[in-house]
């Protein structure tokens, strides 16, 4: 059974109904109106207990100092199954704080686990939230989705975002300007990026080309490559209308992918092999040069959707990663 709105969740309805809430501009004072991509979110107090779903939403609060009630247990890059990326696990160490409520989402949201929880507010910046999710997990308590589109908030907005539905919004910026800080440090040790194109490529399978499918610049990952100087190559731009954040093309336009200077995508050896032996893909100039990074299922992996602590854990590695393949 999911949990219901205890007096505090009801009188959010209430003020939210009345307009008395403040917008988000300016210091923040309580109660507190949060707009997003699903609806408006109303806080009547700064909340205690913090929950969070969807991948990688709870390393705001964590990179903040608070502990979560719970938050999704990570199904990607975790090594160990202890559904801890390695940067939370020291982070929960650093805070001597026991491993928090971890949420199965292996088949979506485990509304009840979030609900067990007791969340005053529910941090969801970066997420698929569908329409229905959200209005579930409003039942339980406040929920801080996306600004935008599903998957689409990159991790200064995701910071932005979380951070003010804890009540530190102060704080997240704080956190934002230190992270670009160590970017613009990275960016400055590895001035061969500075111009190069990249593109991150999710479906690329010699053995069916019938489509080649990217990430566009509406993606978070294709905006770290910016921050780290990298540009997008035409097919790419031309892709990137608004809301949309992957593309693909057929294997008739493969030339689109000529000026790629630099591919990522995530595979082995295997696939290296078989786009070396296709006649079409062999004769890629990325593909010639041998300027590809593959990313596997590893901590690392996880380095290319850049989230709050694993950018300061991976940062220098995947840069080196780009580097190399610059280079070729």
């Amino acid at each position: 059974m999911i949990w219901l709105p205890d007096r505090k969740t009801l009188c959010l309805a209430v003020l939210a109904t009345l307009g008395l809430a403040p917008t988000l501009a300016g210091a923040q004072q309580f109660p507190l109106e949060i707009e997003h991509a699903l609806g408006t979110t109303v806080l009547a107090e700064k909340p205690e207990r913090v929950a969070t779903v969807a991948w990688a939403n709870h390393e705001v609060p964590l990179a903040l100092g608070v502990v979560p009630v719970g938050f999704a247990a990570a199904n990607f890059g975790d090594e160990n199954g202890s559904g801890l990326l390695p940067w939370v696990k020291a982070k929960l160490e650093a805070l001597d704080a026991a491993p928090p409520a971890l949420f199965d989402e292996g088949d979506g949201i485990d509304f009840e686990a979030v609900a067990a929880s007791q969340p005053d507010v529910i941090l969801a910046a970066y997420s698929g939230l569908s329409q229905a999710d959200y209005a579930t997990l409003s039942q339980i308590a406040p929920v801080v989705a996306y600004p935008e589109g599903p998957w689409a908030t990159d991790w200064r907005d995701m910071i932005r975002l979380n951070s003010t539905g804890m009540g530190m919004a102060e704080e997240g910026q704080a956190l934002i300007e230190d992270i670009e800080a160590q970017i613009a440090d990275t960016a400055e040790n590895h001035p061969e990026l500075a111009g190069k194109t990249a593109m991150f490529v999710t479906h690329l399978d010699p053995t069916n080309l019938g489509r080649i499918a990217f990430y566009t610049d509406n993606d978070a990952r294709v905006r770290f490559f910016h921050d780290l100087g990298l540009v997008s190559p035409e097919v790419v731009k031309q892709n990137s209308t608004p809301g949309k954040f992957s593309g693909e093309i057929s294997s008739e336009l493969i030339d689109e992918l000529d000026d790629v200077d630099i591919l990522v995508t995530y595979g082995g050896q295997a696939l290296i092999d078989q786009l070396n032996a296709h006649p079409l893909t062999s004769r890629l100039p990325v593909v010639e040069r041998g300027a590809i990074v593959l990313l596997g299922n590893t901590p690392l992996g996880t380095a290319a959707n850049p989230t709050p602590m694993s950018i300061s854990w991976l940062l220098d590695d995947y840069a080196d990663l780009l580097f190399e393949a610059a280079r070729q």
